[in-house]
């Protein structure tokens, strides 16, 4: 599947549109529901739940177009990866939950299980697949093919992870979380970049340190966005 996994732009575009944006639904839509009082938790529960819709959308077309078996080969499942890169892919993101557990409200989640929780789950698996499957795989091997440098590689896929998720600040006008999640996003970009090389180009582990990252921290990070802790507490913010 490497050079024909199904990236195409109808279906990335419209997910790379909404990758992580508690910025761009919160409370504005629902919020203005007539009679209905939706507390941040709802808000945050819908926001997982579109996450969830939008990127297994992406992993359910590459299914159904690649087949399974050919879809898992893609990302890794099955595919010899270097020990040190699951060892070293465990380590960002337990170093990833814990800077951003400055964050209050991802501190106070972290270890709670709740609704939130058992949707971060689903997060997990299905923007863990196609986030690592378009930044790390789809991006590098594209680099890798047209010539580019392993650095110009590297660099490449930590500053479209990191642009992407700017739209935590950005739909919402606030130029600083947007700064500081493009900055911090940018460097888990860069360092599960260096994973998927140490593994041998397996992908694999960078999906399981991302679908880590968003089962212990993706609740509270949205939370934190409706809240409007983002702007002055996200990680990269001082």
């Amino acid at each position: 599947m490497s050079g024909s996994c199904s990236y195409r732009p109808g279906v990335t575009g419209n997910i790379l549109g909404v990758l992580k944006a508690p910025g761009a639904i919160p409370g504005y839509a629902y919020e203005s529901l007539p009679g209905v009082a939706i507390t941040n938790e709802r808000k945050a529960a819908l926001i997982l739940g579109e996450i969830i819709v939008s990127e297994g959308s992406w992993v359910g077309v590459n299914v159904a177009l690649n087949g399974a078996g050919r879809f898992l080969h893609y990302c890794g499942v099955g595919v010899k990866a270097n020990p040190v890169a699951w060892v070293a892919a465990l380590a960002v993101a337990a170093l990833y939950v814990a800077y951003s557990s400055r964050i209050p409200s991802v501190r106070d989640s972290l270890l709670r299980l709740d609704g939130l929780k058992v949707l971060a789950i689903g997060v997990g698996i299905f923007a863990g697949c196609c986030e690592e499957a378009v930044f790390r795989k789809a991006l590098m091997e594209h680099g890798s093919h047209v010539g580019w440098s392993v650095v110009v590689q590297v660099a490449a896929s930590a500053l479209a992870f990191g642009a992407v998720h700017a739209i935590w600040g950005v739909l919402r006008l606030n130029w600083r979380a947007a700064a500081g999640a493009m900055a911090a996003t940018g460097s888990l970009g860069l360092l599960l970049a260096m994973v998927y090389l140490l593994g041998g180009r397996n992908v694999a582990p960078c999906i399981l340190s991302h679908a880590l990252i968003n089962f212990f921290a993706e609740p509270g990070l949205i939370l934190s966005a409706l809240r409007g802790e983002m702007g002055k507490t996200f990680p990269g913010n001082r």
